[in-house]
């Protein structure tokens, strides 16, 4: 056959698929433009049909749903259909009344962004696949290790899924580094030394590897811990105090048994922002104890480190710059749309156990002749341009401008905990002398009528009403989802024993007003009385 009968074969073979244009090149914009038109309005006409911050529906009768259309829709009507059915069954985080999670409405400009990345599909595990996306994903992470204290032209980092990616490569350089000192081994190569091998159990190169964090830190310290071969038992957890902080002396203590035991302190991971009351550890001191006994410090921001856009809110960081790594998630305090995580380290040459060649994708004559590879710095491969949304956000609002958001969150946030305090038949979680939210989360309950309150009653009673109010507390959760209300967080206090369900509030819409707080907190007042009377 030839060649122009192949071409001719495959133009017929295309020619009755619908939705075969291609999104790049010169046609690519033509081609996008009637579909991005029927997205917006399927976005908009399921939004409409969800009337509020979730579909009123059993998580049977969406499914359901989802199943009907999702059997049904063929051909040229898929992607609204579709769309119309995400828009619908979707938790909106734009709505006043969906604030549950660490999950924010992203901005439009950083949506709008995103589009372009889509489109044109840049992958950021060599040169030739994303030159620009290369280059501007250097020059951002150059940015945000001087936003978080670094000397740029000596730090390094990657954009990342998230926390709990970022995390792990913290987690994974302070195991080869401090572990691969005491051992003298590469443990990147050689794996994690059984417990005893190459000396007693009481030598440094024998001794089991630990990482101490909060009680409160995120559950991806223990999911790191098991990816390493470290195991989740090497986790440490540090005690808090009752606004879910690490506690100083604790971690002390803590490090002083490690090494009586005969134990070696891999890690401290400090957090900046717990994901239940925003709750940031001493990192001074965090990291003046890293340094005392040869532990890597890692420092989860990716909460609170929204914190630094804000010149209110940035001190409350203080000492972070002292971290050896740091997780950053600009898809919490910086509404972009996910993933936009970031993972820095204070040395680039800390980076080694991570670099990799592959002769396909960067060979190092390439780098040699000046074409940089982004591959060694990131546990992925194929790699969306992440960088490409949050740089041109801070482009449009800077920093003065995102951190203008920042501090309109945290004053929701400080309003909607005063609304709690006051109102009868709330209690704010810790409000004896806990001052203000630290970042734009707070914890509360709901205190059923039937209960004497918070430590009035005792014995058998007292936990009575214990059992009671989180059962309440719980029910009336989701008797909001069920009837499409509003998306309150649920979460519980640290500790054994009945009475440490809390509901959460997490403000990330700074367009919210205080009302429409106070409406939120009245919804869940109904809903609780409702459970009671059930």
């Amino acid at each position: 056959m030839t060649t122009e009968a192949l071409g001719a074969a495959v133009e017929e073979l295309l020619r009755p698929v619908i939705g075969t244009a291609l999104s790049g090149g010169a046609g690519g914009a033509a081609a996008l433009e009637p579909l991005v038109r029927e997205v917006l309005a399927a976005l908009a006409e399921g939004a409409a049909r969800r009337g509020g911050p979730v579909a009123a529906a059993s998580p049977a009768d969406l499914a359901r749903g989802v199943a009907e259309t999702f059997g049904a829709a063929r051909s040229t009507e898929a992607l609204g259909r579709l769309t119309e059915l995400l828009a619908h069954g979707s938790a909106d985080p734009a709505d006043p009344a969906c604030a549950a999670h660490l999950h924010c409405p992203p901005l439009a400009v950083a949506v709008a962004a995103d589009l372009a990345v889509s489109a044109l599909n840049p992958s950021q595990d060599s040169w030739d696949q994303a030159p620009a996306a290369t280059v501007l994903e250097t020059l951002l992470l150059e940015e945000m290790a001087g936003l978080v204290g670094y000397d740029p032209a000596e730090a390094a980092g990657v954009l990342t899924s998230g926390g709990t990616e970022s995390n792990l490569m913290g987690l994974m350089l302070a195991r080869d580094r401090v572990l691969g000192a005491a051992t003298g081994r590469q443990i990147e190569l050689t794996g994690v030394p059984r417990a005893g091998a190459g000396g007693s159990l009481g030598s440094a190169a024998g001794a089991r590897p630990r990482i101490l964090a909060s009680a409160a830190a995120h559950f991806s310290v223990q999911r790191a811990a098991a990816l390493l071969g470290l195991g989740e038992d090497a986790v440490i957890p540090v005690a808090v105090d009752s606004q879910l902080r690490m506690k100083t002396g604790a971690l002390t203590a803590a490090l002083e048994r490690c090494v009586e035991r005969g134990q070696l302190p891999v890690a401290i991971v400090a957090t900046a922002g717990t994901t239940d009351t925003g709750a940031i550890d001493p990192l001074r001191e965090c990291a003046e104890l890293a340094a005392r006994y040869g532990a890597w410090l890692h420092v989860d921001a990716a909460y609170g480190g929204g914190a630094l856009l804000s010149d209110r809110l940035a001190p409350l960081l203080d000492g972070i710059e002292l971290a050896d790594s740091v997780s950053l998630d600009w898809h919490k305090l910086g509404w972009q749309p996910a993933a936009a995580g970031i993972f820095l380290v204070r040395k680039s040459e800390t980076y080694a156990s991570l670099a990799r060649r592959a002769v396909y994708l960067n060979p190092a004559d390439d780098e040699e002749a000046g074409y940089p590879s982004l591959l060694g710095l990131s546990l992925r491969t194929t790699r969306r341009a992440d960088a490409f949304k949050i740089a041109v956000t801070l482009r449009t609002l800077g920093r003065e401008g995102l951190g203008r958001l920042v501090d309109a969150c945290h004053e929701l946030a400080v309003a909607g905990a005063r609304a709690v305090a006051a109102h009868p038949r709330l209690e704010l979680h810790g409000q004896a002398g806990a001052g203000e939210p630290v970042l734009t989360a707070f914890l509360f309950r709901y205190v059923p009528a039937d209960s004497g309150g918070a430590g009035v009653s005792a014995g058998a009673s007292a936990d009575a009403d214990a059992v009671r109010a989180d059962e309440v507390n719980a029910a009336l959760r989701r008797r909001l989802l069920r009837e499409g209300g509003a998306v309150v967080g649920r979460t519980e206090l640290p500790g054994e024993g009945p009475g440490r369900v809390r509901l959460k509030l997490t403000l990330l819409n700074p367009h919210t007003t205080v009302r429409e707080v106070e409406r939120l907190l009245d919804a869940v007042v109904a809903a609780g009385t409702a459970e009671e009377g059930a």
